[in-house]
């Protein structure tokens, strides 16, 4: 699929966004952040058509539901999920299943996703969850930068 298609989203519709959290990094109780705002924030930029959050082994049976409940794909990880968060965002970018890459966290280990995307012609969102919580390398990685308290 050509570039044109791409940015339109395939089938002439909105761009396809995927959305992938790191919810280690960004459901913490200083950033106060809830599913709501994450969507929204990816929505700016087409139909999201994949909310993924990505848990490690200690989160709560309410947590997974809530994130069910509200249409996230829960993706549960024994020890640190960046790697299984990177490699599912990066193989959804190269095999064209998204238009735009939103990567929600704040964790300098997806800024190689997200150049990896942009190389392919994929938009690059970086979402943070707060200011306390922006990444710099991320923000100036990415196409566009989104703070969730702003």
């Amino acid at each position: 699929m050509g570039l044109l298609g791409r940015l339109l989203g395939g089938d002439g519709g909105q761009p396809r966004v995927g959305l992938y959290v790191d919810g280690p990094n960004v459901l913490r109780s200083e950033f106060d952040v809830d599913f709501d705002d994450l969507r929204a924030a990816a929505a700016e930029y087409g139909r999201v058509t994949v909310a993924r959050l990505y848990l490690d082994e200690h989160a709560t049976p309410n947590l997974i539901k809530a994130a069910e409940a509200n249409g996230f794909e829960v993706v549960v990880t024994s020890g640190d999920v960046d790697v299984k968060l990177a490699v599912d965002a990066t193989a959804a970018a190269t095999r064209d299943r998204i238009d735009t890459l939103a990567v929600a966290s704040r964790d300098t280990d997806f800024k190689p996703a997200l150049e990896t995307a942009a190389n392919r012609g994929i938009r690059t969102v970086a979402i943070a969850p707060g200011e306390y919580g922006r990444s710099d390398a991320l923000q100036k990685t990415a196409h566009e930068a989104v703070t969730l308290d702003e």
